[in-house]
């Protein structure tokens, strides 16, 4: 079924339950925009984008709270093309907040007519966020999606023109809300009549909000031109060095961070290095692996590790299957410290 088909239907000519598809974040306002939906007996799934820089943990917990069904999709090619060049431009720090708000609803109106739901929702108030929820942004956003009058935001909607999905009675317009602004006294009520007890604070879970999270990106997307997902997954993590326009060195600062980095780390692809003799930190290199690179980032090595400033260490170096041990002089880490990028917030 086409999308206008779709949504120049009336709720008597729809065969079988009307169904709405939601953008879940996961938190207290989706969660409520798809009760209140199910309150009026319209058949709720969600769908959740995931990218290096937000995930779908919150939705998953959600879902699994509410029982509503959960579509997860991988959207981090489509959205690093957006941010080359979003149009509505970035917020304080990377945020693209409109455009990506569009995009989202726009890769959900895919899923809507492959599967023939019959509207998109979120949970989305008018005035929560000054730049990002005013009446000119959800217009721009509903404009961009290409699924222009097919966007419920169910918590505002009487604030807001009706959509082509009330004006066709596939939802009773009255049994809508018209909450605005930054207040949560009203969902928190909600929450309690709905026998919610568990949801996540308000709080952004969007690593393009954070400025030094940012400036690694921007670094990246600026220097390199060319990188990759993991790439991007290693922007969370360790320490940053930058060698030159297409290298990297990157060393762990715990062992969570550590973890988190050979997760992500393809010994075919990156090198990997270890201190030979004692603890120390995992640090991997990418990009360029010239003699030169490779010596420094040993260094690097050496200089987090408790050996001391002036003796030589030994470096396992790790690559694809071969290993083998380089001896280097171990200098103090301030010595590179004009080589480092900046360490997310919650690092340093």
């Amino acid at each position: 079924m086409k999308i206008d088909e779709i949504s120049s239907q009336t709720k008597d000519q729809a065969k079988g339950p009307i169904k709405g598809l939601g953008l879940c974040s996961g938190g207290l306002d989706s969660i409520l925009s798809a009760l209140l939906l199910q309150r009026q007996g319209i058949d709720v799934t969600w769908i959740c984008f995931e990218t290096p820089f937000f995930s779908s943990e919150s939705a998953q917990k959600a879902s699994l709270l509410t029982g509503i069904p959960l579509i997860t999709i991988d959207i981090t090619d489509d959205y690093m093309e957006m941010m080359k060049n979003p149009k509505a431009g970035f917020g304080k720090n990377m945020n693209p907040c409109m455009d990506c708000h569009a995009l989202m609803f726009s890769k959900a109106g895919e899923v809507l007519k492959n599967k023939d739901f019959h509207f998109l929702f979120s949970g989305e108030v008018l005035g929560q966020r000054p730049k990002s929820q005013n009446k000119n942004s959800l217009r721009y956003v509903e404009k961009n999606s290409g699924f222009e009058g097919r966007i419920l935001r169910p918590l505002c909607a009487k604030l807001l023109p009706a959509t082509l999905v009330e004006q066709n009675g596939l939802v009773n317009r009255e049994k809508l809300l018209d909450i605005s602004g930054r207040s949560r006294k009203i969902q928190m009520q909600m929450a309690r009549d709905f026998g919610i007890k568990e949801y996540p604070a308000p709080a952004g879970g969007c690593l393009l909000t954070d400025k030094i999270f940012s400036d690694r990106l921007q670094d990246l997307m600026n220097t390199q031109k060319k990188f990759n997902k993991r790439e991007l997954y290693y922007l969370k993590y360790g320490r940053h060095f930058r060698l030159d326009q297409k290298t990297k060195v990157i060393v762990g600062r715990s062992e969570d961070d550590n973890k988190h980095l050979l997760r992500y780390c393809n010994i075919d692809k990156d090198i990997l290095l270890r201190h030979a003799r004692m603890p120390g930190p995992d640090v991997i290199l990418t990009g360029s692996f010239t003699p030169n690179n490779i010596q420094t980032a040993a260094m690097i090595c050496a200089a987090y590790t408790k050996s001391n400033p002036g003796k030589t260490a030994d470096i396992r170096i790790l690559k694809r299957k071969n290993e083998n041990i380089i001896t280097v002089k171990t200098i103090k880490a301030s010595e590179f410290k004009q080589l480092m990028l900046p360490p997310p917030l919650s690092l340093v």
